[in-house]
Order: structure tokens, then sequence, then C-alpha cells
């Protein structure tokens, strides 16, 4: 049993070292990408022939508290008007559905070309309405916004133009968060959201390694979205599936690093889970369908295929996290009860570069956006151990999602419910659609809090502390996430 439980952990550091180095091979690439300067284009717009027309998609499902704010955002996008159609694909089944359409007529009076697409069922869900709207599309290029996303209003000016590439079959921006400092639970979403559209995004794009639409805040080349096979329902993910597709068809994708989409941000923690269980289910059914397409593809370079790899695999760290975790108990006790292993335990110390390489590049990620100096480096090392407490104690919660998307058991599209707060004086608590009840994932959550307490009383018994911060950081990171899924459905 000793020997089976060292090779499943030795396994597992493993594995989570390769994917540190991964990213510190992204870190590289990103700052390679910094020094070069980016050639911006932009249109004539005295030659209406170079200008082309674009529809904006808005796919909006029971969205009451913040459709108001995103129709009015939206029709104050420049651009011109005979160029720009809007289409409000809207699935709803609650009172919003009249309060939209009476703000869709308003809007219409202005001249502003805005539909108001509802279907019988939702078949398919977001990918499904998509799909729908684009059947009857005017545009060459669709933009794509979910209900909490604020595009500035030159958004298209900064965009459309990098489809004068012809081989560009998508744009995508970097997400913003106009509520980032509204709690500690936005604040490591931001973090997180942060490392992802700064350094993993412009790291892959710089090399022509596949990244992914973000499934909002982007625009697609029409053309791009048929040729690769159209919006498809059988992942969560369809943003992701779409992207790989079509990458294996040899279109690129341009990120634009500079070009900020501001959103909110989930601000219960109900709402938080809802979010990541979709992403990291679809990563992992994406896996299953995709990557080994990819692997036989003899024009997919190596590199891509590795980065690649660990790209759709992301979410499936959790579970190997959740593994490491969880044996670091018995290896901790058999280390002191085993004195033959002392060899092996000096050896795997050196997978502790991995935590090494991950706060190397966290902080440049957080340096971009925060600036440099001795307090913002304070503030960075109280957020990533913050971070990285939190984000262990959704591991369970994760990595249920994770098997589910490897082992093909199919759920509903559940959509993240929206709130329309910036700040702690707009209250979330009257929000009709946070889902009060508790996961039994909650209960595994406050066993787990309660077994690494016994992981920091076994340090003091055993007199090793090795482990003890690790064991802090579960300890506090699944005190968190029970405590606030509780307390949220009071």
């Amino acid at each position: 049993m000793d020997i089976a439980i060292i090779i499943t952990y030795t396994l597992a550091l493993l594995i989570i070292f390769m994917y540190s180095l991964a990213q510190l091979n992204l870190l590289v690439n990103y700052l390679k990408a910094r020094k070069e300067p980016e050639n911006s284009p932009t249109f004539d717009f005295s030659k209406q022939e170079e200008i082309p027309h674009v529809t904006v998609q808005l796919p909006v499902f029971n969205e009451l508290y913040v459709m108001d704010r995103l129709l009015d955002n939206i029709a104050e996008l420049e651009y011109p008007k005979d160029k720009l159609e809007i289409q409000v694909l809207d699935d709803s089944t609650d009172e919003s559905v009249v309060t939209t359409s009476a703000h869709i007529e308003k809007l219409q009076k202005t001249g502003l070309d805005i539909k108001h697409i509802r279907r019988e069922d939702r078949s398919g869900f977001k990918a499904g309405a998509l799909k729908e709207g684009l059947k009857i599309a005017k545009g060459e290029y669709v933009a794509i916004f979910d209900a909490d996303f604020l595009p500035g209003k030159k958004w298209l000016l900064q965009t459309i133009p990098y489809f004068k590439d012809e081989n560009i079959g998508v744009v995508q921006t970097r997400w913003g968060h106009i509520n980032r400092d509204y709690s500690m639970l936005t604040k490591i979403q931001a973090f997180a959201l942060d490392f992802h559209f700064t350094m993993e995004q412009v790291g892959r794009n710089y090399k022509d390694h596949f990244i992914n639409f973000n499934g909002t805040a982007g625009v697609w080349r029409k053309t791009c979205i048929e040729d690769a096979g159209n919006w498809q329902g059988d992942t969560l993910t369809e943003d992701l599936d779409l992207s790989y597709r079509a990458q294996l068809k040899k279109w690129k994708f341009k990120y634009l690093e500079e070009v900020e989409t501001p959103a909110e941000l989930p601000v219960v923690i109900s709402a938080a889970r809802s979010q990541q269980f979709r992403w990291n289910k679809g990563a992992a059914e994406n896996f299953q369908k995709l990557y080994w397409k990819l692997l036989k593809d003899k024009s997919v370079p190596f590199k891509t295929k590795f980065h690649s790899f660990f790209h759709l695999l992301n979410s499936s760290m959790f579970l190997l996290v959740l593994l490491v975790a969880v044996l670091s108990v018995p290896v901790m006790y058999i280390k002191n009860s085993n004195p033959m292993f002392s060899w092996y335990f000096n050896v795997i110390a050196f997978f502790a570069l991995s935590t090494v390489i991950f706060f190397f590049c966290y902080w440049h990620t957080f340096k971009k956006i925060h600036g440099k100096g001795f307090w913002n480096f304070m503030e960075y090392i109280k957020m990533f151990f913050t971070f990285f407490s939190i984000a262990m104690g959704f591991s369970v919660h994760n990595s249920m999602a994770v098997l589910e998307g490897h082992f093909g058991k199919k759920s509903e599209f559940v959509r993240t419910p929206k709130f329309n707060v910036k700040s702690l004086k707009d209250s979330w608590k009257g929000n009709k659609y946070i889902n009060k009840n508790i996961s039994g994932n909650t209960i595994i959550e406050a066993l787990l809090m309660a077994y690494f307490g016994f992981a920091l009383y076994s340090a003091f018994k055993l007199q090793d502390f090795g482990l003890f911060l690790f064991h802090i950081m579960l300890f506090l990171g699944f005190g968190f996430v029970f405590f606030k899924s509780v307390t949220s459905k009071l």
C-alpha cells in the first residue's frame, strides 16, 4: 500500500511539474511578444466599400438585472449604422422577455438595426442560439457579447480592421472586471482570469499555438464559423470546441491584450461554482472530442500539440492537485515510519520548483496590471497564496466536473447568474436566479477541512513541518469554500 501511494503521489507531482514548465514557456513567449510593436490596422471611412457589414450577437437567457445596461451599452458602439446589425438572441423564459422587447422597440426608433430573436425551444443552448442567429445574420463578421459585458464605444473600430488579413478567423479581446474589488471572491476570480488573458493567451498566440475564443468579447469571420463546422452544442464550452476546429482548418486567431472589454464577475459562490463547473467540464469534454484528432494531424507542430495537451487538460490539474493533497497526509506518516524512504523524500522535494515557477509567472501578470513596487509585491504575495488556497478549496467541485467531462456524462448548460453590482452598497441578496440548494460537494469540502485540520495536528505530533504551509492553505481553502457556500444560502 505504501509503495502504491508513493508511486501515485509522485506521478501526480510529475505531471503538475510538466504543466508548470509549459506555463514557464508561455511566460518566455509573453515577454518576447511584449518587445514587439503592435501595428494596429484601421479603415479609411471615406471609402464605404472598405467598411464591412458587422452583426453583433447578444445571446441571453433570463437576464432581468442586466439587460437594460447591456442594450444601452451596445447601442453606443461607434460604427456606420448602415453597416451594423444587432441580434438579441433571447431564449428567456421569465418576465425579462417583456422588458427586453420594450427596450428593443425604443432603440429601433432611433434608427438602430436591432432585432429581438426568439426560439421555441433552447436546443443546443447558447450554441444553438448563435447558430440560429447566424442563419439570418447580414454581417461578414460576427461580434459576440454575453449579457454582463460592456464593450467600449470604439470596440468595433479597434477589432474589425484586423480582418484585413484574410487568414484571420477570430479576433479576441482581454476581459476586464468592473467589480474586481467587490469581495475576496471577486478578487481571486480576477487574479486567475488576468493570468489567462494576459500571459496564457498572448504566450500561445505569439507562437501560433492554439488559443481559444472565450465565448464573448470577440469577433468571428462568418465564413470561418461555417468552414469549421458551425456552432455545436455537444460540449458545455462551445467556444473552445469551435476554436480548435477552426484552427485545425488553419484559420489564424488574433489576440488583442491592449483592448479591454469590461465585465461583471460572479459575486456569490454558487454563481462562481456554476461557471467553474461549466468551464472545467467543457474543457475535459473538448479534450476527449478533439485532442486525438489534433495529435494525429501531421501538419500541427509538436510544440503546439504539447501546449494544446495542457491547454485542454488545464481543468484536470484540479484533479491532480486534489489527489496530491489527499495523499500528502499518508505520505507524511510513511516518511516518518520508514527511514528507508528518506532518499525518496529528498528527491521529490525538487517538485517544489513547480510552486516557484507559478509564483514567478503570476507575478509578471500581476505587475502588468497593478504595477511594480514593494507594496504591490507584498499585495501580490498575499493574493498568490490566497488564490491558491481557495482554488484548492474548489478542487472537489471542479474535479467532479472534470470526471464527468472525461467519462461523457451529459448535463444541461447552466448559465451564470448576473447581478449588476459594482460596489458593496449594491446587494445581490434579492437575485431570483441564485441557486438555493446546497451541493453534496459542500459536505465533502467540510470533511476535507477537518481532514487537513488533522494534518496540521499531525505535523506537531510527528514534528514534521515540511508540508505545514501546504496543509494550512488546504484547511483555509476548504473552510472558505464550505462556509461561503453555506452562508450564501441563508
